[in-house]
């Protein structure tokens, strides 16, 4: 029976896999990340993206393997973007990148490789387990950033997604609109593969971090956060207002409108405790004091939650305009218990006095606030109660 090692050799050699290493004054770890890669295969390209350091003397050490060389450096994005062209251009179909700063094992390359065979169309990521004592503070808390962003935009929960070891089906993801060139590109790419239908598949792998005076990092924490946070922020607006709406869209013509409501409203594989929080969310939202904004932020908040958006929706149109001068009038009246200097606010007037709103807007903003809150779980409640009831009744015919 062959080994995992000789599974992995054959399954690289018969499927066109290579390894793909971007490369930037890594010198110190770089031949390691090398040597180790070509126990399993001499099908590797390496991008040397502009190194200053004794890079370009190691790598021409190694005449098994394709060096691609920028004169300049171009940011990691931009350097796999060159590996996924160089290796489409010499007949590849999939690509596994590795970073050469030593942090990957290329001995967890079989796992990697037995796990793409039976999933040969998915993006598959290394998983590094980001919470053992020994990683930098500034990784971990990238990661958890990075994590909680690309199940926003996409619903899909990932333990890593910021790790360079993963296996790319470059067939799929070829056709995708890619516009960054640093280290958000590995968060991008990931966004938009999600979005186009690709399954993002992860692995567990070790993770090893050479000591400071080996090991060099090109991360930039204030910079590179930035820019991240620009690409998230493109890809929210995108999410909320695109592709969100389309599976929304593309799911309703597949099943017909009468019937995708009905599923959407009453999916019996939710649980009564988890449509009874969307209703009570709903309520909340509906009287929360962000008049204007409160489908896009609650929408936004049940997606990442996972929570049935239909009926979030239908709840939290509470705020009706028959509605409305009850609830400020509650949320004025409840206000003035907590709020000291307070005015009457005299429901029988038709102007509802909105100018005592004007002069006391921190009185109605405490109401509203306290309003929202016990009327979302009072909502949840009471949602729960009328399941249970009708699916009693029900069970009684």
């Amino acid at each position: 029976m062959p080994s995992l090692d000789q599974i992995c050799r054959e399954v690289i050699r018969n499927r066109k896999i290579c390894i793909l290493i971007p490369t930037y004054n890594n010198a110190g770890t770089l031949a390691d990340v090398l040597n180790g890669c070509l126990y399993y295969t001499d099908h590797i390209i390496v991008v040397n993206d502009g190194s200053t350091d004794p890079t370009p003397e190691i790598l021409r050490g190694y005449d098994r393997i394709t060096v691609v060389d920028q004169a300049t450096n171009q940011g990691k994005g931009m350097a796999i973007k060159k590996g996924f062209e160089t290796a489409l251009q010499l007949g590849y179909e999939y690509a596994v990148t590795i970073d050469s700063d030593g942090q990957h094992l290329p001995s967890d390359l079989p796992y990697l490789i037995d796990f793409h065979r039976s999933h040969p169309d998915a993006v598959i990521i290394g998983s590094r387990n980001m919470d053992r004592p020994g990683i930098p503070g500034k990784s971990s808390f990238g990661n958890r950033f990075s994590n909680f962003w690309f199940r926003f935009d996409t619903g899909i929960d990932l333990p890593d997604t910021q790790s360079g070891y993963r296996i790319y089906p470059l067939h799929r993801i070829r056709t995708l609109r890619l516009i960054t060139w640093k280290f958000e590109f590995e968060v991008e790419i990931l966004v938009k593969a999600a979005w186009r239908g690709i399954p993002i598949l992860p692995i567990p792998v070790r993770v090893y971090y050479p000591p400071g005076d080996i090991r060099v990092s090109h991360f930039r924490p204030f910079r590179d956060f930035t820019r991240i946070s620009i690409l998230n922020t493109v890809l929210f607006l995108q999410a909320v207002f695109f592709y969100i709406p389309l599976r929304w869209w593309r799911n309703l013509s597949d099943v017909g409108f009468r019937k995708s409501l009905k599923l959407a409203l009453h999916d019996p594989r939710e649980s009564v405790a988890r449509r009874s929080a969307a209703i009570g969310f709903g309520v909340f939202m509906g009287i929360f004091p962000v008049w204007g904004y409160q489908l896009i932020i609650g929408l936004g908040i049940c997606h990442y939650l996972r929570l049935n958006k239909a009926l979030f929706t239908v709840a939290s149109h509470i705020s009706i305009p028959p509605m409305i001068p009850f609830i400020l009038y509650f949320s004025y009246l409840i206000g003035g218990k907590f709020v000291e200097g307070t005015q009457d606010f005299d429901l029988s007037n038709p102007d509802l006095r909105i100018e005592s709103l004007a002069n006391n807007f921190f009185q109605y903003l405490v109401g509203a606030v306290i309003l929202s809150i016990f009327a979302g779980i009072l909502a949840f409640y009471v949602s729960i109660l009328l399941y249970k009831l009708f699916a009693t009744s029900g069970k009684n015919r």
